[in-house]
């Protein structure tokens, strides 16, 4: 017998009513998560509008004059910029090399730590892995500076010890990338490692045993078991950092910015302030982070589709 329309509201409705009485505390506990998007998260996106106009503070976001070339003249400004490119290759290439040298290793060292079973040995390799994460940027950076120092730093100490000669890496636009994508594995790993640890600990342990008795060794359980075990949330995370690929942390790469090493330094991330907060120009940093939006939501939507039709797993 199929319910008409009326009774599938009544009944969807008595169902989520029964939902809220039974899990009230769950439902309580969204309650600050979701005023803090909506506070911080969506209500700024309607100062987005200021992105098609000619900015004045006094004349607020829907007083100011629309921009020219109906409303598009900051992104075309943005795209005629000399520095286009060469700002637009940088954050890329950046973010893809990031990506390609940092997304392995949280696997990797999961799957080691996996098969450890000294537990006070495992736990001390936890900690020392996880620690960095907690470092704040700036504390980063300065350890970064202090170890790659001309005349003080361990890396040139050890150079100039083999009869090599004291390199200025903070001045040399083709050790910035290196610098950062080390450093940021040095720090994240760890605890990125944590999610696939939780994966590996819910695969069923018969499928072990199984494979145990068929004579699998270690290195067949882990490629045969482990790794497709880990797969879905791989490719899920590989998916979420694709739609993230133009967000270069605006910290980390502006302290490691500086006029020499400018030439792969400067990203899309320090050009918005720079541009913004430095410069004033509100409706033009805002058109810029805006086409920079929307390039990540454009990946998403493609990554997630080819993931989608090479394998069953996708976000959505």
């Amino acid at each position: 017998m199929k319910l008409k329309g009326s009774d599938k509201r009544t009944r969807k409705k008595g169902t989520i009513g029964k939902s809220l009485r039974r899990y009230w505390d769950m439902y309580l506990l969204l309650i600050l998560p979701i005023i803090y998007f909506c506070i911080f998260k969506y209500r700024p996106m309607g100062a987005l509008i200021i992105a098609f106009k000619n900015f004045r503070i006094k004349q607020g976001y829907f007083g100011s004059p629309w921009a020219a070339d109906y409303g598009f003249q900051h992104f075309i400004r943005f795209f005629k910029n000399a520095y286009f490119l060469q700002i637009l290759k940088n954050t890329i290439s950046l973010s893809v090399l990031q990506l390609i040298f940092s997304f392995p290793v949280p696997i990797i060292l999961a799957l080691v730590m996996n098969e450890i079973r000294k537990t006070r040995f495992k736990k001390t390799l936890q900690m020392v892995t996880y620690v960095p994460h907690f470092i704040s940027t700036v504390v980063l950076v300065a350890i970064v500076d202090s170890l790659v120092a001309p005349q003080t730093g361990i890396i040139n100490q050890i150079i100039m010890g083999m009869g090599g000669k004291s390199i200025y890496f903070a001045s040399k636009p083709e050790w910035f990338k290196p610098m950062y994508i080390i450093s940021g594995i040095w720090q994240n790993a760890g605890y990125s490692s944590i999610i696939y640890l939780a994966t590996l600990t819910n695969i069923d342990p018969q499928l072990i045993e199984a494979a145990k008795i068929d004579g699998a060794n270690r290195i067949k359980i882990i490629g045969h078991i482990m790794v497709p075990g880990i797969l879905p949330t791989a490719i899920t995370l590989l998916i979420m950092d694709f739609g993230k690929i133009m967000n270069i942390g605006f910290e980390k790469a502006y302290l490691m910015h500086n006029s020499m090493n400018a030439q792969t330094s400067e990203v899309i991330s320090t050009y918005i302030y720079k541009q913004g907060m430095e410069q004033l120009q509100y409706s033009y940093s805002t058109a810029v982070g805006l086409f920079n939006a929307l390039i990540n939501i454009v990946l998403l939507l493609v990554v997630n589709k080819i993931a989608k039709t090479v394998s069953d797993t996708s976000l959505w």
